[in-house]
């Protein structure tokens, strides 16, 4: 079944083009079904292309998928239209007031994390936020800034700055084949990281109740479940784009940012050379595997979520 999304939205024709299943709101009407209703709170400052990158991978699942994008109802973005912002976003503050319930509900990251959690300035409401999430969203997906953010709040586990950026392409081991969030993946994965911070695995594991399902020796944990209160961390990006790394490398030498050449990434560790995309397959799977777990464990009725 495709995604469901207005037909002006940008991520539209990118999808079609790339032959995603989407369709516009008159044709879904006319499915005899329930949509799962996804909420994407985008942190990121390019919101369109972050739109993309999420919509691509949840809309490759075989269910009808009614995707919300949702903002900060404080924070203005700079980097985004003011026009897109108002055509395709509702404040968080609409969305509480409505009432409305999600199935599902993805955090992303933000390019704030040199900052302490209670130093950002819209963290009052991310908090309520999370808190609302436990009666109003079936499964959150928290993104790397977002997933830290998110277990930190529930859990109280610190990040902690790194002494340098862990930036490029890292394998990780699959920590238990069992998980149907892991169902297909391989023994070990690449992911991009691109992050100045850290969760500890001992300070994760001694949290009674969270449970690593993804782990690297040289960047730490990166996959954390949550079963009690319906979440999953992840501080990587399985959803980025084959050149996203790319991007950010030449940004920060187009700045004169001191960055090193993104590991693993290039061929040869060449940045002449064109990145190739290891990581797109699983990032399917993961993704595809999540909208199966909401799928199966969902209450039909929306308004039975979180009760």
């Amino acid at each position: 079944m495709p995604i469901k999304m207005p037909a002006n939205l940008p991520a539209y024709a990118v999808l079609t083009r790339e032959g995603v299943m989407v369709m516009d709101p008159d044709q879904a009407s006319r499915q005899d079904i329930r949509p799962l209703r996804i909420g994407l709170l985008n942190l990121m400052p390019m919101k369109i292309q972050t739109e993309n990158q999420f919509a691509r991978l949840i809309g490759a699942t075989p269910l009808q998928i009614e995707l919300d994008l949702i903002r900060m109802s404080e924070h203005q973005t700079r980097n985004t239209a003011a026009e897109h912002m108002e055509s395709f976003y509702r404040p968080f503050d609409e969305v509480a007031t409505s009432g409305d319930k999600y199935d599902g509900l993805i955090i992303t990251g933000a390019p704030i994390e040199h900052l302490d959690f209670d130093a950002v300035t819209y963290w009052d409401e991310l908090a309520r936020v999370f808190e609302w999430t436990q009666t109003h969203v079936h499964s959150t997906f928290g993104v790397c800034w977002g997933g830290m953010a998110m277990i930190n709040h529930f859990h109280g586990v610190k990040k902690h700055m790194l002494g340098h950026k862990a930036f490029g392409c890292f394998r990780h081991r699959n920590m238990d084949p069992a998980s149907p969030y892991l169902r297909g993946f391989s023994d070990d994965c690449v992911i991009p990281v691109s992050r100045w911070t850290e969760m500890k695995r001992a300070e994760i594991e001694a949290v009674p109740g969270l449970h690593i399902l993804l782990d690297s020796d040289e960047v730490g944990p990166c996959l954390v479940e949550d079963t009690a209160r319906r979440a999953l961390y992840i501080f990587n990006h399985f959803e980025y784009d084959s050149d996203t790394l790319k991007q950010e490398y030449d940004r920060d030498v187009a700045t004169g940012t001191p960055i090193n050449v993104p590991c693993n990434y290039y061929p040869g560790d060449d940045p002449a050379c064109p990145p190739s995309n290891r990581w797109r397959s699983h990032a399917h799977l993961l993704y595809g595997n999540w909208i199966n777990q909401i799928y199966q464990t969902t209450p039909f009725e929306q308004m039975n979520i979180g009760r």
